[in-house]
Order: structure tokens, then sequence, then C-alpha cells
């Protein structure tokens, strides 16, 4: 693995993430439909990475996205602030009076418990981050003059509309143009592209931005329906993972990607909302590393925890250039992502490698 990562000190951002920052509405115990009252979190798939490599590892994080200059987006910066993440590069858009032209977005989840389901409810249509087109961000500055060592965004946010997909490949072109080390959550979420073309869309969109990424994440379905690489000995359903097969794939993904320095890959079985199997792998040099695992995961809210598992993952791989010791961190926040509530980590480094180093879970004190 060569990652050839920048110096601390010639840049002022360790991570910067480019992605959509939505207020998340929780029910709690509750359900979204019959609700009475709400707990107000921020999150979104590529800002919550920043965040976790911030509040848990202590790196300098910064996000760029987009907000109406609204009481809503006051709040969702006001979020922002207590998570620690930097928020000079938001662009603040003026709001009309009742968000006819411009919004920002909301996230309505319930954590399900059992068998029923967690849910996810978005309502981001028409938001600030969603109208973000190339020429609205100076990454020559942002890379060139501030400084980042570590890009991270995703499928979601290129998923938003035609222009975020095109920001998307501007970033990461200036990106590799400054030494940058760019990170992608493939984030595969059918209700983002099925109606703007579905599977076909999200390929053709996502094999374009994979040719100028160091490090890819995702599970199985995702880099089925975002790259096209099937998983041999899967049944139709996924259900069960065949972990040869799932090699196999990841290896033809890095001859078609040469430029693919390390995968990262979670491995969840569902066996209810609320428990779990949750590993993960991480894929380098033709080299295969297995992280820990944790047959029977008690979920306390899910949301979050692949995030949470990129942000461990980028931390290992700035932190020791060891891919094993990376993919530990990375599983081992995620599943203490997962027994809080909320899209972010509420866990700390020394939570994490007390979990990696065997901790149990009796009371401390």
């Amino acid at each position: 693995m060569n990652l050839n990562i920048k110096d601390a000190q010639s840049c002022k951002f360790d991570m910067l993430a480019l992605g959509e920052v939505m207020l998340r509405l929780d029910p709690g115990e509750g359900r979204i439909k019959s609700t009475r009252s709400f707990k107000v979190w921020e999150g979104g798939g590529e800002y919550n990475v920043a965040r976790g490599l911030k509040r848990c590892f202590g790196l300098r994080t910064t996000v760029v996205t987009a907000f109406a200059d609204n009481e809503i987006g006051r709040l969702a910066e006001d979020l922002i602030y207590q998570g620690g993440v930097d928020t000079s590069l938001i662009k603040w858009v003026p709001y009309d009076g009742i968000g006819r032209t411009v919004r920002n977005g909301l996230n309505f989840t319930e954590r399900g418990f059992g068998i029923r389901g967690a849910v996810g409810v978005s309502d981001r249509g028409h938001t600030a981050a969603s109208q973000l087109k190339p020429g609205d961000i100076d990454w020559d500055y942002i890379f060139g003059t501030l400084g980042v060592r570590w890009m991270h965004t995703g499928g979601i946010f290129a998923a938003l509309s035609e222009t975020t997909a095109q920001v998307v490949i501007e970033a990461v072109k200036a990106a590799k143009k400054y030494g940058t080390i760019v990170s992608y959550d493939l984030n595969y979420r059918p209700s983002l592209w099925k109606s703007i073309g579905g599977k076909e869309k999200a390929q053709e969109v996502n094999k374009e931005i994979a040719k100028y990424i160091d490090v890819m994440i995702g599970n199985e379905e995702d880099f089925t329906a975002c790259l096209g690489f099937e998983v041999e000995g899967n049944d139709e359903n996924l259900a069960e993972l065949s972990i040869d097969g799932y090699i196999k794939m990841l290896g033809r993904a890095v001859e078609t990607y040469p430029n693919f320095k390390v995968i990262g890959n979670t491995l969840r079985t569902v066996r209810t909302a609320t428990i779990n199997d949750w590993s993960a792998i991480a894929y380098s040099d033709g080299k295969v590393y297995k992280g820990l695992e944790f047959p029977g995961l008690e979920i306390f809210d899910r949301v979050g925890g692949g995030d949470s598992f990129a942000s461990g993952l980028i931390y290992g791989l700035m932190a020791t250039g060891d891919p094993q010791k990376a993919v530990n961190y990375g599983v081992a926040h995620g599943a203490l992502a997962m027994t809080t509530p909320g899209d972010t980590s509420m866990a700390s480094l020394k939570e994490v490698e007390a979990v990696i180093g065997g901790a149990g879970a009796r009371v401390n004190r």
C-alpha cells in the first residue's frame, strides 16, 4: 500500500468531506407516522465521517456543503459547531421565504426494533446542497492554498442531482492535482437513484468517479449496484455472503481500477433490526485483511454505522499505514457508534482502542 499522505504541517486540514448535511428528525422509540415529538440531530453520509474523525480521533476536519440561509440552516450549523467540524467552507444561499427555490434537507429516521426494520424518509428535494454546481467551490484555493491531506465524498451526494455528480468529479480531479488522498463511499441508496435512471445511471456516474479514487468503501450491494461487479456464489437476495466470491470480486475491481490502493468493505448480516453480525475486510495489494468480528452485535441505532467504519478506517490508514490495524479501527468504531442514538459517533479513541484490545462491557467506575 502506498498512499503518500501529505505532511500535516503543510496542510490546514487533515480531512475534508464533501456532501449534504441534513437535520435528522428521530422519533426515539416511536414511529414517524404516529409520533408527537422528534429529537433533532445533524447527519449526512459524507459529513458523518468528518465528524467522527474530529470528535473521536482528534483530526482537523472541515465540510464543504451548502445551506439555505434561514433558521433551519443555522440550526444545522450550530449542530456542526458542536461536533467540532470547521464550517468556514459552507456556502450560504439566500432564502426565498418559503423554500420554493431553495431549502434545507430533512431526514426522518426511525431506528427499528426486533422484526421491525429501521425506516428512513428523506425530504431533500430542491436543497441548497443539491443545487451545487461546478464552479461554485474554489477547489484550487482549498487544495492548493489551504492544503488538505485527505478528501472524502460519496455516492449519496453524487446522486442528489446531475450537477452534484459533476461537482464530485470536479473536486476529485482537483484533489488529485494537489496530491490529496481521495476516499469514496459508494453508499448505494435506491430511493435516490430511482427517479433519475436507477442502477444504470448509478453505474454511469460511479464508474466515472471511480477512476480518481484511492480508497473505495462499500459493501457487496454497493459494488454490484454502483460498479456492476457481481459476487459469485450469493443468493439473489445477498442474504448469505460468499466470502471467497467477494474477494474474487474485489480482485476484479482492482484490475478494472488499478488506482484503488485500498478497498474497505463492511460485512453485515441482519438477524433482526437490533441483532446484527458485524465485521469488515480491507483489500490492498492483493491481500485480504479481516477485521474484528462481532457476531450477534446488539444495535441501538444502526444509522451511521458504515460512516463510522469509514472514519475509523481512514484514521487507521493515516495514523498507522497498516490495513490490518485500519480495518480494526473501522470495525470497532462502527460497532460503538451503533450503540448510541443519532447518525454520528459518541465514541472516544480510548474506547475504540479498548474494544480493539478485547475490552468487555463490564461497568467502568
